[in-house]
């Protein structure tokens, strides 16, 4: 899109479906109702760089609207790069070749600049400056009142290190270290051990890739679910070497399992449908494991308690997903951070390193003790925290 070329005039870009920008994540009411205006002022060809398959511009728009900020404009009277997602969300933005003089404080912001929504947020919270971690000062912040030399003005603000990835990106090189800085900080708060030492670096270099692809993050979801039931399938022969197989494609499950996430933070696609289908398959794919696990161990003439412990387990499971689903559907005041931790280590699947443990030494009827016994504890455990925070939030009579 062009910048037009009188300076007092300026053009409206939204999208066809403005609601989905309202829905997106950090856009609540109370933000919306204390929201400060934008100026982003791009300069070829720098905005145009890309970190991560998406224009370094891009980028700090969607930052800046999840962050709060509106409205958002695009200070330029050249020529500017695609602003691919913040069309496909439909961020309403304008573009002017003079800045408009807004009344009051105002969030100004070199083009050519990677942050994060989570950053700008505490910007527009605190009225500050930017900084990294090591003191280095950021083109962008809140003035109490837009100046000539914006830039000046910004150095008499209180600077704010930090939190996420923030940097320059004026030449490729810097768009590499940008990049490599973004990537560095895409993790989940589902992680367990396994998954941030060992699942997400292994999946990384799969999600650098499939980044500069049409594929989606679901569509990684469904592979990841299929990998995980073929694993299924596998300790079902009772076979020893079958078994062995059928614990690797169950790691693999596993490692896979962490690119949609990183697919979907690195390029603005988390939705709803993502996250339940995420969660979903991963608990299909836990039931079809313990009961397969079980299958197999019959099979493969181990311990008569085979049937029971595997029921016990598919049960557990079973149970676990509903008080989960239960606790994800309460008020946010009702989830406590034990209890968010609890939901968190049933969505990540570290367990995956003990089942190829177990099944490389043919002693996967050992899991089924684990998980026939442990999963009841987990879903009790789950459902007397969500209790316990019901119970406090009530106002005393």
């Amino acid at each position: 899109m062009t910048a037009v070329g009188c300076e007092k005039t300026m053009t409206a870009n939204t999208a066809s479906t403005p609601t989905d920008a309202a829905a997106l994540p950090g856009d609540t009411g109370k933000e919306r109702a204390a929201r400060l205006p934008a100026l982003i002022f791009a300069h070829a060809p720098t905005a145009g760089l890309r970190v991560a398959a998406l224009t370094v511009l891009d980028r700090l728009v969607v930052a800046a609207h999840r962050a709060g900020a509106s409205p958002i404009t695009i200070v330029s009277s050249e020529p500017l790069p695609a602003l691919e997602r913040t069309v496909a969300l439909g961020i309403p933005y304008a573009v002017a070749a003079a800045p408009p003089a807004p009344a009051g404080p105002v969030l100004v912001a070199d083009g050519g600049l990677l942050t994060q929504a989570t950053d700008v947020r505490a910007l527009l919270q605190q009225h500050a400056r930017l900084s990294t971690t090591a003191g280095e000062r950021l083109p962008i912040g809140v003035l109490p009142r837009l100046e000539t030399d914006w830039r000046a003005a910004l150095d008499r603000q209180p600077a704010l290190a930090a939190q996420g990835a923030a940097a320059p990106v004026t030449d490729l090189a810097s768009a590499r270290a940008a990049e490599r800085m973004l990537w560095a900080s895409l993790t989940s708060s589902a992680d367990g051990l396994v998954d941030r030492f060992f699942n997400r670096p292994c999946g990384r270099p799969l999600s650098k890739m499939l980044a500069h692809t049409p594929i989606s993050p679901n569509a990684v979801s469904l592979v990841s679910t299929g990998i995980g039931l073929a694993a299924a399938a596998g300790f079902a022969t009772g076979a020893y070497p079958a078994a062995v197989a059928a614990a690797l494609l169950f790691q693999l499950s596993a490692i896979v399992d962490c690119v949609d996430g990183d697919l979907a933070r690195v390029l603005f696609k988390e939705s709803p449908l993502g996250k339940w289908l995420d969660l979903a398959g991963d608990q299909v794919v836990h039931v079809a494991v313990f009961a397969a696990i079980a299958a197999g161990v019959i099979r493969g003439g181990g311990t008569p308690w085979a049937a029971w412990l595997g029921a016990s387990a598919v049960l557990g499971a079973a149970f676990s997903f509903a008080v989960v689903l239960r606790g994800m559907r309460r008020p946010a005041g009702e989830q406590g951070e034990r209890l968010k931790k609890l939901i968190d280590a049933l969505t990540n699947r570290d367990f995956s390193v003990l089942v190829l443990a177990l099944a490389c030494f043919d002693r996967l009827e050992w899991f089924l003790w684990l998980a026939a016994v442990g999963s009841h504890v987990f879903w009790l455990a789950a459902l007397a925290l969500q209790l316990g925070a019901a119970s406090r939030s009530q106002p005393a009579r």
